[in-house]
């Protein structure tokens, strides 16, 4: 019996694993999907995930059904403002000055959403979720589009790749125990690894922008803290994980926590010139 129990853990994660493997493959493929095809594709993707996100985020802030419901409805109009500012459903995030507006309008909205559910943490919430929404399109429009969105999103799947295999065959001390106890320094490091030498792959081959051939480092440390500040949202919430509609993944948000501060940051670099 004693053997039987020793056998089962180490069966049971190799099942996890694998199940968390394919799932992980499927929504890469469906990303690369919607990214090449662009336009409508890809923005409905990334507004189906934005509102996943934002539901998810309402949970973690225990809010009412009525303030999810309006939390979800804010999301979903500035969503459709990024996305259908014509009426041809031409996209407005395509410029610098129109990502500023959209983000301004994005601002008046989480006031009026944290306004109507006496929470300013929802109202947080939204421009957390919206605002990187707005970067990955703003960056799909730009004449090198393809590439700038495919680096952004391949160094954040390379930092958490690296960062899972690097932890868990090299272990080591914690990253931070009382946020994440699971997390290491060797992840950490294995993860920004992973992220430069990819980063700086893609960018060579697709002749993107010159930092972004380096950038890929400092990106795979803000993933990581975008990854540790979910950690400490779902800690401060009691809960294991953000949502569960992913096998093996948990939540939307449990995928793309580290997305969140990369898409920004290199958006908001392409839209100050320095890229």
């Amino acid at each position: 019996m004693t053997e039987h129990v020793s056998g089962a853990a180490p069966a049971k994660r190799r099942s996890d694993l694998a199940t968390r493997a394919v799932a992980g493959l499927v929504m890469i493929a469906i990303a690369l999907a919607a990214l090449y095809a662009g336009g409508r594709a890809f923005w409905l993707l990334i507004t189906a995930a934005a509102l996943l996100m934002m539901a998810e985020w309402a949970g973690l802030m225990h809010a009412p059904r009525r303030s999810v419901t309006l939390s979800i409805a804010a999301a979903a109009f500035v969503m459709l403002l990024a996305g259908s500012a014509s009426g041809h459903f031409s996209f407005l995030v395509t410029t610098a000055h129109t990502a500023w507006e959209v983000a301004g309008w994005c601002i008046v909205a989480a006031f009026v959403l944290a306004g109507l559910t006496v929470s300013p943490r929802l109202g947080a919430g939204l421009l957390y979720v919206t605002w990187p929404s707005f970067a990955l399109l703003y960056l799909r429009e730009q004449p090198q589009g393809l590439g700038l969105a495919l680096w952004t999103l391949a160094v954040v799947w390379s930092t958490d790749i690296g960062a899972y295999f690097a932890g868990r065959s090299i272990g080591g001390p914690k990253l931070s125990p009382a946020i994440s106890p699971n997390k290491t320094w060797a992840g950490l490091i294995g993860g920004v690894v992973a992220a430069l030498v990819l980063g700086y792959g893609i960018a060579l081959v697709l002749a993107l922008p010159r930092p972004l051939l380096v950038l890929g480092a400092p990106m795979a440390v803000l993933a990581q803290m975008g990854d540790l500040f979910e950690s400490w949202l779902k800690r401060r919430a009691k809960v294991k994980d953000s949502g569960r509609i992913l096998p093996g993944h948990g939540g939307v948000f449990d995928r793309l926590d580290g997305l969140v501060p990369v898409a920004v940051a290199i958006a908001l670099l392409l839209m100050l010139g320095w890229l």
